[in-house]
């Protein structure tokens, strides 16, 4: 098995090196690929120095089984061809190929089946709080139809990238210091601060990372169901929260929902109000599960259900994610 990653010297990249390590992922060679300025850099894994190769439209990937990518949409869609012309499969965390027909759109917990159907070789990864959210919805889909759904997104520094938690961290240090602040890679300073804005807004109003999970919802979960999203960066580093509303075709016990979140692929339910249990970001961070708690009746409907999720959106919003995919392609002797 022989697997590349493109990449690799960003955030995600530097993931996929940790959980592939991780779950002792069944690989012989890894061969790691970068832009002209992180070529030539080393990274350690399995105790073996891999030099990072500079990605060109040449015969490198000639006997990759495998190449996770995660270099933005534009190189996705450039060299998507030459990735996947000796047969790769390239699993992509990018947004270039989310919503095209004839590319399947997996969450393994979800709909792992539809990665078996890929007429182009690619397989998309999600947007992150998209992935954390069906996750959850899955647990209760699985008892009743869920219409619709409400949620506010509380998106940590990092799903910006590394230099966007190291800038939140030079804010903070900027703020106490009483010196000027320098704000880059935001609209506006994060430190103290929050920001309801994500991604670029659209001729609705909403954003594209709210438009992101209305579509990407119904194309995973294979459904009529509706989102209307509000994302939300927040000064945490790394793992996103999500409140979310839902209404289902009947409605839902908190009991049952409590006992279908904890049955739940992927899910750890953490639930205990009168001892202030609940799933927060700072002790969440580098886990592999989503996190529910809050979970309360809607007061407004009888058939609205409420909670609370958490989940590492550098790991499972994205690198295990991936990996995940991979596994079950191997489980399901679909590659290799």
């Amino acid at each position: 098995m022989k697997v590349a990653i493109v990449g690799a010297s960003g955030a995600v990249g530097q993931e996929f090196l940790r959980v592939l390590e991780e779950r002792d992922f069944p690989l012989d060679e890894l061969v790691l690929f970068g832009s002209s300025r992180s070529a030539g850099r080393k990274y350690t894994f399995r105790g073996k120095e891999i030099e990072v190769k500079l990605l060109q439209h040449n015969d490198d990937f000639k006997g990759v089984d495998i190449a996770f990518t995660s270099a933005g949409a534009g190189t996705s869609k450039e060299f998507a061809e030459t990735i996947t012309k000796y047969g790769a499969v390239m699993i992509d965390n990018s947004s270039a190929f989310r919503m095209d027909n004839d590319i399947p759109l997996v969450v393994p917990e979800v709909n792992a089946a539809d990665a078996l159907d890929r007429p182009r070789g690619i397989i998309a990864n999600p947007n992150c709080t998209t992935i954390q959210m069906v996750v959850a919805l899955k647990a209760i889909e699985n008892l009743t139809h869920i219409k619709r759904v409400h949620v506010s997104t509380y998106q940590a520094a990092s799903g910006a990238g590394a230099a966007a938690m190291d800038e939140l961290y030079e804010q903070y240090r900027q703020v106490l210091a009483n010196e000027p602040v320098k704000v880059e890679k935001f609209a506006y300073q994060l430190a103290f601060n929050l920001i309801p804005q994500i991604d670029v807004f659209t001729d609705n109003g909403y954003t594209k990372e709210e438009m992101k999970m209305f579509n990407e919802t119904r194309k995973i979960m294979h459904s009529d169901i509706k989102v209307s999203a509000t994302c939300v960066r927040v000064p945490a580093l790394r793992s996103h929260s999500e409140s979310i509303w839902i209404e289902t075709e009947r409605p839902v016990s908190v009991e049952e929902a409590r006992e279908a979140f904890s049955k739940g692929e992927g899910l750890v339910l953490m639930d205990n109000p009168a001892e202030k249990e609940y799933p927060m970001p700072l002790f969440l961070a580098g886990k592999d599960p989503v996190y529910v708690g809050r979970i309360r009746k809607d007061l407004t409907d009888e058939n609205g259900l409420t909670f609370w999720i958490v989940g590492d959106q550098i790991k499972k919003g994205a690198a295990l994610n991936a990996v995940q995919i991979a596994e079950y392609l191997i489980k399901v002797k679909n590659i290799g």
